[in-house]
């Protein structure tokens, strides 16, 4: 067995306002915007991974709901696997707290303004996260592009 690539697995999820806008956040080590979550630590699960990102990075406790896709998207000589979970709907009664030596800002943007503001991988994820949230169902990606 071949052991010179290298494996990584994200979490995150999309959350909501009551005007159906999409939750980005702004982080201080890259130049471009995200949706919360991060890497599944060794012997975490992507569910539990983005429960304890939700947790690191907006300062709330929330348990993510289903699963809206799955990307199979290889970069930079790292096999990825990348999972987006349903959010759910955050009001003005759920205070985000930032951790400021990570993340600058966050703000809630239209589908259309998050596909500006996301680098196209992730434009693409969140775009096939949105139709999976509308229709139901849960849709496996290779490079953000149904398979």
């Amino acid at each position: 067995m071949d052991h010179s690539s290298r494996a990584l697995s994200c979490a995150g999820a999309l959350f909501f306002d009551e005007a159906g806008r999409v939750l980005l956040v702004e982080p201080t080590y890259k130049p471009y915007w995200e949706i919360p979550g991060g890497a599944v630590e060794h012997g975490e699960t992507p569910r539990e991974a983005c429960r304890r990102e939700i947790e690191e990075e907006l300062g709330l406790t929330r348990e993510p709901g289903r699963l809206l896709v799955a990307d199979w998207a290889p970069r930079d000589g790292e096999d990825r696997v990348l999972f987006v979970f349903e959010g759910g709907l955050l009001t003005a009664g759920d205070p985000i707290r930032l951790p400021p030596e990570e993340l600058r800002s966050y703000e809630f943007v239209t589908p259309e303004q998050a596909r500006e503001r996301l680098i196209p991988r992730l434009a693409r994820r969140v775009t096939e996260a949105l139709r999976a949230r509308e229709s139901g169902e849960t849709r496996y990606l290779e490079h953000g592009v149904q398979a």
